[in-house]
């Protein structure tokens, strides 16, 4: 028997779609099932997009921006410059958490990422398009870091919940399985950024990669930044997701209330994951930098070490799912937080070392850093109550990110130029010690699956 619909049931929910409120909305949803496998899908091409644009900035802080903004310093101050710019976004990105979560309070999760999105996209745009030094003198500079807080407020707005529902909804005994899927999202960013960056520096003279080559990327960030952040709306915007991120409560709630009861984990929940922050811009930043300044390889060659590095980090990834759904996350953050300890004891003499001892740090480092970084988010995101985990996860991030690995770049770089490599060291093994304490201290609290 063929259906039939009336005009005043079109009109009806015509007015019902444009009337109703998140919650109505949610209450009328249908009761559609989802999969952990469809959202794992809407979570990997988000942080996919963010990493990319991510790395985009941060190789070009490490190989353009010396030369294009800072031509009037040494090659080691302009970097040292570029880097304290890039760590800006590190200190944005919380305040933009705070901000977007008001706008999402009062308005809804829609206008929040559609906001991120203009915000980002102005930004990078902004980027690829802005004069340089010989152009525009100091304002080049402002104008830069300027851009780069916005990156960082909009990175902090870009926040979808996702994988906090992938956490929830992930079945039991498979909760470290699912926690590394969006994980992912960084070795395939920083592949097609790596991957760029080389072919411009392989195919085009010196000359013409710093006048326009180096600008292509941003151009591609800002493209697939538009692309990503609409197939995330298309996700969170059905009725489907709609019903399962307002049945788990997750939405967002005052920061003051959250820090009233929640500042523990917080606290804790960023220092569990340190050593992975630590360790991801010592070797993907800092080696493009050291190199740069110290080395005559060539940057493309170098690049296309760190491109299989970042394979073998994804494949940590991978198996890092395998081994915390078995041995459970806590012993697995430890234990690659020791390894991470004992590795930073070899980095002065692998980067030191000549061609194949950085090759051996870049390799080993990645595939230490996919195992520990596989399950990093969990151990961000776990600990939180339901109502919290929404505002909870995003600040916890925001703070990890910000204490281990904002300024990693500038510190590592800083440090090994004046005093010598070992304080490169120095650092990644002061972030394995504070994830050990961290680790330590919260024995008791014991990370949940959840």
């Amino acid at each position: 028997m063929a259906n039939t619909t009336s005009i005043s049931d079109v009109q009806a929910g015509v007015h019902e779609h444009h009337q109703t409120s998140p919650g109505a909305r949610s209450i009328n949803a249908r009761d559609g099932h989802i999969s952990p496998g469809e959202i794992a899908i809407g979570v990997v091409i988000g942080r996919a997009s963010e990493y990319f644009d991510f790395f985009v900035y941060a190789i070009a802080s490490a190989l353009v921006f010396p030369s294009v903004f800072f031509p009037y310093d040494s090659r080691l101050d302009g970097t040292l410059y570029a880097f304290a710019i890039f760590a800006l976004a590190f200190i944005a990105r919380p305040i933009g958490t705070v901000a977007f979560m008001a706008v999402q309070h009062h308005f809804t999760r829609e206008t929040k990422l559609t906001l991120a999105l203009l915000l980002m996209g102005v930004s990078t745009a902004g980027i690829a398009f802005l004069p340089d030094y010989a152009s525009l003198g100091t304002a080049s500079i402002v104008i830069l870091a300027l851009l780069r807080i916005g990156q960082g407020i909009a990175q902090g707005g870009s926040w979808d919940g996702l994988p906090s529902l992938l956490a929830l909804n992930a079945p039991e005994h498979k909760r470290g399985w699912y926690a590394m899927l969006g994980q992912l999202g960084a070795p395939i960013g920083f592949v097609i950024a790596a991957g760029l960056f080389s072919y411009m520096l392989a195919n085009l003279s010196s000359l013409d990669f710093l006048e326009w080559g180096w600008r292509f990327p941003f151009y591609v960030a800002f493209a697939i930044n538009v692309v990503a952040l609409f197939a995330r709306l298309r996700l969170v915007t059905t009725h489907e997701y709609s019903h399962l991120l307002d049945e788990h409560q997750l939405d967002p709630v005052p920061v003051g209330e959250l820090m009233s009861s929640q500042t523990r984990n917080v606290i804790i929940g960023a220092l569990a994951a340190l050593a992975s922050y630590a360790l991801f811009h010592l070797v993907t930043v800092f080696p493009l930098s050291w190199i740069t300044l110290t080395s005559q390889r060539s940057l493309a060659g170098f690049l296309q070490v760190q491109m299989v590095g970042v394979t073998l980090m994804a494949i940590g990834i991978v198996i890092s799912g395998y081994v915390a759904d078995r041995v459970g996350r806590r012993r697995t953050l430890g234990t690659l937080a020791t390894m991470i300890g004992i590795f930073s004891l070899a980095v002065p003499f692998l980067i030191g070392s000549g061609e194949t001892g950085q090759d051996a740090f870049i390799l080993i480092g990645f595939s230490l850093l996919g195992l520990s970084y596989g399950q990093a988010a969990g151990a961000v995101t776990a600990q939180f109550p339901q109502r919290f985990r929404y505002t909870g996860a995003a600040l916890t991030s925001d703070v990890a990110w910000l204490v281990g690995a904002g300024f990693a770049p500038l510190v590592a770089l800083g440090l090994s130029s004046h005093f010598g490599l070992a304080y490169a060291g120095v650092y990644l093994f002061s972030g394995a010690a504070a994830s050990l304490a961290a680790l330590s201290i919260n024995r008791a609290w014991n990370i949940r699956d959840n």
